[in-house]
């Protein structure tokens, strides 16, 4: 009897704006992976969001699998993987935090190391090194996190969160390292504590569903959203429009270069209809919130 295992990870949001590097919410786009055991590792990439071109060693997926096992003395075997994504590279929409989570599940499953939820989550603030996009993918909904003094993660999980998104997707790339490269080393401490206060009224909006304060915390960032305005496309440009338009708030998504804004489930469509005219030029999305995060299907096969 041999398996085959089929792993679904959602995308995911972070920052929300001053939730800098510890919030993050699960998006209804997917990482999908159907793995079966095989004599040597292959990766087969069918979607046009994925690159033609593989290395196994440099496959993050299998990096991250790889790491997982070596946390318990584990052998990872050889497999087959075939990606699907709708979750396009490098545009702040969680591809790589997905491609981590999903790594680890397939660690855990293939080396039937049999982890908790909570476990995932550690191993995957480990890889990235902030709790933000991957453990929304493993959690659904919306995760609050902060990595702890003594190494540990402390992570809040919300699953119940009735809100919508729009997308505004350019077809340029821009990856997290060159965002990372455009911010401030330090903060002056009074700078630090205004912007930590939008940080906490934005936290404390979003476990109300206060989404009018929720939207105006969003576009109160200070820090980062200052020092990345300028390299992301029609920054102000698509926050002027989106409030005009009737969302509450509008932020760079993660790194970048994606902006995301923030409307009512029922009226998300007709916001991204009114929108795109505006931005001939890019893909604008309705986006529902998953609250699933990551599933998998086993499967058995003579």
């Amino acid at each position: 009897m041999s398996k085959t295992w089929n792993i679904q990870v959602p995308g995911s949001t972070a920052n929300l704006g001053p939730g800098f590097d510890s919030i993050g919410i699960a998006l209804g786009l997917y990482l999908t992976l159907d793995v079966t055991l095989s004599d040597q590792w292959a990766f087969d990439h069918q979607s046009v969001h994925l690159p033609q071109e593989i290395n196994t060693e440099d496959h993050l997926i299998y990096q991250s699998a790889n790491y997982a096992a070596s946390c318990y003395g584990a052998i990872l075997p050889s497999c087959k993987v075939i990606v699907q994504s709708e979750l396009p590279l490098a545009r702040g929409i969680g591809s790589s935090a997905a491609a981590i989570a999903a790594g680890v599940e397939l660690a855990n499953q293939l080396c039937e190391l049999n982890l908790t939820l909570e476990e995932k989550c550690r191993i995957t603030t480990d890889l990235e090194g902030h709790p933000d996009n991957a453990t929304a993918s493993l959690c659904g909904g919306l995760t609050i996190g902060a990595m702890l003094p003594n190494g540990g993660l402390s992570l809040l999980s919300v699953k119940e969160i009735d809100i919508a998104f729009a997308l505004f997707i350019p077809n340029v790339e821009l990856k997290t390292q060159e965002a990372r490269d455009a911010l401030p080393s330090t903060f002056d401490r009074g700078y630090a504590v205004q912007a930590s206060a939008y940080a906490n009224v934005l936290t404390a909006a979003l476990l109300m569903n206060d989404w009018k304060r929720v939207g105006e915390m969003m576009e109160a960032d200070l820090f980062h959203e200052p020092f990345r305005a300028n390299i992301i496309p029609y920054y102000n440009k698509i926050r002027e429009l989106a409030k005009e338009n009737g969302a509450y708030g509008t932020a760079i998504s993660g790194a970048g270069p994606t902006m995301i804004s923030l409307v009512q489930p029922e009226e998300v469509d007709e916001f991204v209809e009114k929108m795109r005219p505006h931005l001939p030029d890019y893909e604008i999305k309705a986006v529902s919130i998953d609250r699933n995060g990551i599933q998998l299907k086993v499967s058995e096969y003579i």
